[in-house]
């Protein structure tokens, strides 16, 4: 099913605040509520909202240290692959992972502390997994831009 414009706004405005109650996004996209409600419910039964989320600030809960760690498998297979993504999936500090093409095979997100805590995080976790061939760490020194949200 295609979206029209007030379905656009509707997410637009649930990606600045998915608190907003009914009556309140209802204002904001010129509709009165029951329409917004039923549009909402068909938004998320349609799988266009996959969920709703609270942003933390990471720096206040000491996971402020964001690298980006690029993963090559020594062998890349079905069953390879399914393993490591699974481990990936139960490891908190990865907060997203991506398979990628070029010289690497994944791409992690990882949150932690500090830098000593990510070299304990390498060596005692990620480089436990027995096909990893090799990882380039990438630390962030500023975030400059960090969207939540996806254009409608």
């Amino acid at each position: 099913m295609s979206l029209d414009d007030k379905d656009k706004d509707i997410l637009r405005a649930l990606q600045q605040n998915a608190r907003l109650t009914t009556k309140e996004l209802a204002a904001k996209v010129h509709l009165s509520t029951t329409p917004v409600f039923e549009r909402v419910k068909r938004l998320e039964r349609e799988g266009y909202i996959k969920q709703y989320a609270t942003i933390l600030d990471a720096k206040k809960l000491n996971k402020g240290f964001t690298v980006f760690c690029s993963v090559k498998l020594r062998q890349l297979n079905k069953e390879r692959a399914n393993a490591f993504t699974l481990m990936v999936r139960d490891i908190p500090e990865v907060t997203e992972c991506y398979n990628i093409s070029g010289s690497f095979d994944y791409m992690l997100r990882i949150q932690s502390p500090d830098m000593q805590y990510y070299q304990r995080f390498v060596l005692d976790v990620i480089g436990l997994h027995d096909n990893i061939a090799s990882l380039e760490s990438t630390f962030v020194m500023e975030e400059i831009k960090h969207e939540y949200s996806v254009g409608v």
